[in-house]
């Protein structure tokens, strides 16, 4: 099983506005140049995230794209699945025909699996990632200026 790129551009331009701190609305040309997603590739997300009430649009000067919802309320699984994103595991798409009409030996376990993956990405919040992410970001900050700091002190200790 393996997610397409539709669904992995999905999350990371949700993110991406989701970051966004200043409130107002995110052009998808500006989302496109920071996650490095084609522009007309994130139309189209874009078009199937807004049907399904994942982002709103302002249109006009200043528009662009706002997150619709709280973060809490969005689910990894919400984002994968408004555009059209199916994840399975299974070869035969849960129809159970995959060995000459029936079902493999294997069946049960990847529908097992296929439970666990879309427990877990129910479980996963658009509010997460976005903590997660400003940690990152504020731990390689502090991680830079520690780094600065200890090589001007080096440079220092020289004279």
């Amino acid at each position: 099983m393996k997610l397409s790129a539709k669904g992995r551009y999905a999350i990371k331009a949700m993110i991406n506005i989701a970051l966004n701190t200043s409130k107002e609305p995110k052009t998808l040309l500006e989302i496109a140049k920071h996650q490095g997603i084609s522009l007309s590739y994130l139309e189209q997300l874009f078009a199937l995230l807004r049907k399904h009430n994942l982002v709103s649009g302002i249109r006009g000067p200043g528009g662009g794209y706002l997150v619709a919802k709280n973060h809490d309320n969005i689910s990894v699984k919400n984002i994968i699945s408004s555009v059209d994103e199916q994840i399975d595991a299974t070869q035969c798409g849960g129809k159970e025909n995959c060995n000459e009409g029936h079902q493999c030996i294997t069946h049960n376990l990847w529908t097992t699996l296929n439970s666990k993956i879309l427990d877990y990405l129910e479980s996963t919040t658009l509010d997460e990632l976005v903590k997660t992410q400003r940690n990152k970001s504020e731990n390689q900050s502090i991680e830079f200026a520690t780094n600065k700091n200890n090589s001007e002190s080096n440079k220092m200790g020289a004279f």
